[in-house]
């Protein structure tokens, strides 16, 4: 039997794909690793890449989604998209990293979808999305 946090993880990491497939986007990978790292879930919509990370918590914990969003997390989620970019043979793309902070509370699961979530140049107004070129 898996431990409790991968459990959680798994059902948030489920909620995040219906929630993006529901939006339109379309679910290229889940699980994604490389050797820079892992990619949770990898999706197009309108062109473009959009490469999700996903938090997923219970209701009253002290940290939030948002603050396992770590610069090293960022780092990290960069080096992975630049081998599925090189991987798909995908430079070309536009790209960007959104976030899905689910909360599980009683039951129920939330869904946030934050996009352009974070940028890699600090001078990127966040307009258009990270472009890895």
């Amino acid at each position: 039997m898996p431990a409790g946090h991968l459990t959680l993880g798994r059902r948030g990491e489920d909620a995040a794909a219906a929630h993006l497939e529901a939006r339109g986007y379309a679910v290229l990978a889940r699980n994604w690793r490389g050797r820079g790292g892992e990619l949770d879930i990898v999706c197009q919509r309108r062109g473009t890449v959009v490469f999700a990370e996903v938090k997923t918590r219970t209701a009253g914990q002290r940290a939030t989604p948002h603050d396992a969003l770590t610069p090293a997390k960022r780092r990290s989620l960069a080096r992975a998209a630049a081998q599925w970019l090189t991987q798909h043979d995908a430079w070309d793309r536009p790209c960007r990293f959104d976030l899905l902070a689910v909360v599980q509370d009683q039951g129920r699961t939330l869904v946030e979808h934050v996009e352009n979530a974070f940028d890699l140049d600090p001078g990127q107004t966040g307009e258009g999305g990270w472009q890895p070129w």
